[in-house]
């Protein structure tokens, strides 16, 4: 599993998101991630109207079973966080999704997927 945390743009930004700890928020990803979870922090995802975002990507096992990256929006929380650290510690096939991460799950567009293509290389 990988999880992408936007941190360009509007993610991240203390202007937009003052009640948001963000560094917080990384270190709590980065610590539950273990060695089964890959954190990558990225620069821009072009998905700012969803401020903060993060996308969870399935493993190999994951995407072999039909499973697709899930985008989430609006992560500015520590409940959504805390939902988010548990989707993390599921299965990588991303079944069964905690209630705030799916009620913040959004569809991306092309060009979103494309700035996460370049991202992940």
């Amino acid at each position: 599993m990988i999880v992408v945390v936007c941190r360009g743009g509007d993610c991240g930004s203390r202007r937009k998101h003052p009640g948001t700890d963000h560094v917080a928020q990384l270190r709590e990803i980065r610590n539950a991630a273990g060695t089964k979870v890959a954190v990558t922090v990225s620069r821009c995802l072009d998905a700012c109207e969803h401020s903060n975002v993060i996308v969870i990507i399935p493993d190999a096992d994951g995407r072999s079973a039909g499973a697709s990256a899930v985008w989430v929006g609006e992560a500015n929380d520590a409940e959504v966080t805390d939902d988010i650290l548990e989707t993390m510690a599921g299965p990588g096939g991303l079944t069964g999704l905690p209630a705030l991460v799916d009620i913040h799950t959004f569809h991306p567009t092309r060009q979103n997927r494309r700035e996460l293509d370049e991202e992940l290389g």
